[in-house]
């Protein structure tokens, strides 16, 4: 096989799978929508159960659930109905994955959850199945045909199974207002949650403050550039505010005009109106606004221009921002 074959086998796995994810906008219909009201005006949680491939994606639409504010639980349908069908409460609502809607397991599940009484919402890609007929509501995941060469491996089922899930999460984060904020809370690790939550006045406090007065001699402003190894200094008035900043790049720029290096002073080569950034700002968007004019460090100042500090690019790539 060569690489134009293998390439037309996956171009042609992709369009199927995506005829089918296209395919589900047909299937939202109001089993959908009394799915949706049901599980966001329960007092328990989302159970979500499949056997199989479909018990895989229950575990990631839980995964999903659960960190964008709606509670809900795996339980895998084989071992449900060999004791941790116990998990299940009487205000949960449960919903079933299942392809076929025929599984041996399904169809020894499915009653027991009647018999609790609680709200059964079936995802299932067969209307007549036992699992359609036995739910309150059933989300339709149907597809024409799997992307396997020979329609049996689970392909385009498992994907439209996922983004219907995924359909799901998102009209209930709509309906709870569920903001950044609220992600970040569910998310405190790793790079995704440092986004989240690491903001300018966690980093520029490890780093030196480094200061000069207008009327500083160069000596006095290589040392502080030096000294702070932050590749700038901040030039302050006498209330502490920040009238401008001088770089390395600065220095080598007035080196390049041949001046009389002794009357130089840090207010001659300072860049006036320094870009700056408040304490409580998140980090990343600091590093938007580094990105966006192309620099390495900010001023952090508060609202009044007081000089608190200085956030370099180093600190961003240290925490894995970048």
């Amino acid at each position: 096989m060569n690489s134009q074959q293998i390439k037309a086998i996956a171009r042609r796995t992709i369009e199927l799978e995506t005829a089918s994810v296209a395919g589900l906008q047909e299937f939202l219909n109001d089993d959908f929508v009394s799915a949706v009201q049901a599980v966001y005006a329960s007092k328990g949680r989302l159970v979500v159960s499949g056997i199989g491939k479909s018990a895989i994606v229950a575990q990631k639409i839980v995964a999903t659930l659960n960190s964008t504010g709606t509670p809900s639980l795996y339980m895998h349908a084989a071992d449900a109905i060999h004791g941790d069908l116990g998990m299940v409460q009487e205000a949960d609502v449960v919903m079933v994955i299942s392809k076929s809607g025929e599984s041996p397991e399904i169809k020894v599940l499915v009653p027991l959850i009647r018999n609790f009484g609680n709200i059964l919402i079936g995802m299932v890609g067969r209307e007549d199945s036992f699992l359609a007929r036995q739910s309150n509501m059933v989300l339709n995941t149907t597809v024409s045909q799997e992307a396997c060469p020979n329609n049996l491996a689970p392909t385009s089922s498992t994907t439209a199974q996922m983004v219907m899930g995924d359909a799901l999460a998102v009209c209930l984060m709509e309906l709870r207002g569920f903001n950044g904020q609220d992600f970040a809370k569910f998310h405190p690790g790793g790079n995704l949650g440092k986004k989240l939550y690491l903001r300018v006045r966690d980093l520029y406090v490890n780093n030196q403050k480094p200061s000069v007065l207008p009327d500083a001699n160069l000596k006095e402003v290589i040392i502080s550039i030096s000294g702070s190894r932050l590749g700038v200094t901040a030039v302050l008035g006498p209330a502490n505010e920040v009238l401008g900043v001088v770089t390395d790049g600065d220095l080598r720029r007035m080196l390049e005009k041949d001046p009389d290096l002794k009357t130089i002073r840090a207010e001659n080569i300072m860049t006036p109106n320094p870009k700056s950034i408040g304490g409580d700002a998140m980090a990343i968007d600091a590093l938007d606004l580094l990105r966006k004019h192309d620099i390495t460090q900010l001023v952090v100042a508060d609202t009044n221009k007081q000089y608190l500090g200085i956030i370099h690019l180093h600190d961003l790539i240290k925490e894995g921002l970048i």
